[in-house]
């Protein structure tokens, strides 16, 4: 019995791993969560889904569209925030807001979001002289912000609104409110542990270490997710059809574990997992009228921030790698003829030239 446990432990990193393990859920949530979609579409009237799009007043749509843009503005503290925390305080605001924006936008309507944010956080921070390690450190403090703020509304929804999540994880209120309550036990848990010492906020070794926020910083990173998710829950909210009636934090808590389940799925703009957990939750409101709502939100909130960040990121790319290079190949040629260079040599004596030139 002694070495069964260290053998199932070899044997589970050399068969299974957590990588074919993280994929093969990615897999079974996707399939349960198309398998749930179909069934629960069955019977749908889209001429129905149309009236209903028509019927979502405008100014709510409106309004919709500013808590999403606040949610975007609240999302780019992400990275300023893990910035700071890892001391790269070179590295402006603007820059920060930019990679926030495009890495989320774009990694979470592709999937796997973060290899693909990853990958756009580097592109952007490798200009300023940050390496992988870094924008690994930044990856982590953002999820930690994500998680921290969606675990502490959850448990606050919970513990208010247990019943709200009981047609999701089918469990009785009751179980859900411990389940709340052990969240904010969780928090609070971690918040002492953080005023311990800084020793203890080192995580990883010599070469990939990282130290966490001490707990005043911490509450101000709760409450940057606190505030992204109110202002993405809000919108919702705003969408929603009038009848039947229901309390903003009841929506909270179902918008939440829907976002969650999506995330862990790694599907492209949680397609389909997100869809299937709002239906399935909220089954008191009618399938069209429900699904007409979340289809202006994927709008407001998938569609259109992810046609900003591939436009932005294709601009930027195309004036660092044709349009700057062009200024400078054409601001040298000019300052070559200023000097009377002659325009046979290649670049590279050129340029040798040219210096010697501007030294006389």
């Amino acid at each position: 019995m002694h070495g069964l446990l260290p053998a199932l432990k070899r044997g589970f990193k050399r068969w299974i791993g957590w990588r074919r393990l993280g994929v093969a859920a990615s897999i079974f949530i996707i399939a349960f969560a198309i398998t749930t979609l179909v069934r629960t579409l069955k019977g749908i009237d889209t001429g129905v889904i149309l009236t209903a799009l028509t019927e979502i007043p405008r100014g709510s749509i409106g309004l919709a569209a500013v808590c999403v843009f606040f949610a975007f503005c609240t999302l780019t503290f992400y990275d300023f925030f893990a910035l700071r925390t890892i001391g790269k305080k070179h590295v402006p605001y603007r820059i920060a807001a930019l990679s926030s924006f495009t890495s989320y936008s774009i990694g979470h309507n592709i999937g796997a979001t973060v290899f693909t944010g990853g990958a756009i956080r580097f592109r952007i921070y490798s200009d300023y002289g940050l390496n992988a390690i870094d924008v690994a450190k930044i990856c982590f403090l953002s999820g930690l912000t994500f998680w921290l703020g969606n675990i502490f509304v959850l448990s606050i929804g919970l513990a208010i609104h247990p019943d709200a999540a009981s047609s999701m994880d089918q469990l009785p209120p009751s179980i859900n409110r411990l389940i709340a309550l052990g969240g904010l036990a969780s928090i609070g848990a971690y918040l002492v542990w953080l005023c311990m010492g800084e020793k203890r906020r080192e995580l990883g070794q010599k070469g990939w270490k990282v130290v966490l926020p001490s707990a005043p910083l911490t509450l101000v990173q709760i409450l940057i997710g606190v505030v992204d998710l109110g202002f993405c829950a809000m919108a919702m909210y705003l969408l929603m059809p009038a009848n039947p009636p229901i309390d903003f934090m009841s929506l909270a808590v179902v918008f939440i574990l829907a976002t969650l389940i999506g995330f862990a799925s790694h599907a492209p703009g949680s397609i389909g997992v997100f869809d299937a957990a709002m239906l399935v939750a909220l089954p008191e409101f009618g399938r069209e009228e429900l699904l007409a709502t979340l289809l202006v939100f994927r709008i407001l909130y998938f569609v259109i921030p992810f046609g900003l960040a591939i436009s932005i990121m294709g601009t930027r790319e195309l004036w660092m790698n044709v349009v700057e290079p062009w200024q400078e190949r054409r601001r040298l040629a000019e300052a070559c003829a200023q000097a009377n260079l002659p325009k046979e040599v290649t670049p590279m004596e050129r340029e040798r030239l040219l210096r010697q030139a501007n030294r006389r």
